[in-house]
């Protein structure tokens, strides 16, 4: 059974940083691309970053790559988010996806095959 399992959401202020982790199981992650999309309340989904089987990222806009880091961990079976200098805007549900292959960007979510429940961040200002 696929399963993604997030955590490491919650609530920061303002140019605060928090750090998502995913774990996949039930599937090898290592030949998938594996990515984040985020959506608010209220608002489409939109893809935030992904990085591939060889582990190159992309990132939907250029302000999450200067904020922004995604990385894996085939060995593990993980994918990771760093995430600094929040903004309120950041504010959204961050779910994790993947897809096989290497055709991989960061789309929303309906790019992908598997998505997790998501991990809630919140920005207050």
């Amino acid at each position: 059974q696929v399963q993604l399992v997030e955590s490491g959401g919650g609530s920061v202020q303002a140019g605060g940083s928090l750090r998502l982790s995913c774990v996949a199981s039930g599937f090898t992650s290592s030949s998938y691309c594996m990515g984040w999309f985020r959506q608010a309340q209220g608002k489409e989904s939109e893809g935030v970053a992904t990085v591939d089987p060889a582990g190159n990222p992309r990132y939907t806009e250029d302000s999450m790559k200067d904020r922004f880091t995604v990385s894996r961990d085939n060995a593990k079976n993980s994918l990771y988010l760093q995430m600094n200098g929040l903004n309120p805007g950041d504010s959204a549900m961050y779910y994790c996806a993947a897809r096989p292959g290497d055709y991989c960007f960061p789309g929303s979510k309906t790019f992908f095959t598997y998505k997790g429940q998501g991990t809630q961040v919140t920005v207050s200002s």
